[in-house]
């Protein structure tokens, strides 16, 4: 966020993981990221991302709650500015996905971030 903020272009996150990894493709999905990339420093990593501006906030929740499908809306309330604007990410048994998808699948999980 701070990097859109000064109008970056692109940003390099270290240390690389598979939640960072799968929480960036959730956000690439809905448009709020361009193209990111994995690059093997010989450690554990790096992963260089390309802004395209369109990020306002993107937040941890911590601590991690857990959610019902049902609590889905009462959470977007909380975090969301608005109805259908933004996204909650959410971490499931079926792997990470925005709550959008989650309530699709009828599956509940571990609220990780949101981006609006």
């Amino acid at each position: 966020m701070n990097a859109e903020v000064l109008g970056q272009k692109s940003v390099i996150i270290r240390p690389a993981s598979k939640v960072i990894t799968n929480v960036l493709r959730v956000i690439q999905e809905y448009g709020g990221i361009g193209e990111f990339e994995f690059i093997d420093n010989g450690k554990s990593g790096l992963v260089k991302v390309q802004l395209s501006g369109r990020i306002a906030k993107i937040a941890a929740i911590k601590p991690r709650y857990a959610v019902k499908v049902k609590e889905f809306e009462q959470w977007e309330k909380q975090y969301l500015p608005a109805r259908n604007f933004g996204v909650l990410i959410v971490s499931t048994p079926k792997g990470i996905m925005s709550h959008r998808e989650a309530v699709e699948k009828k599956t509940g999980g571990r609220l990780l971030a949101y981006v609006y």
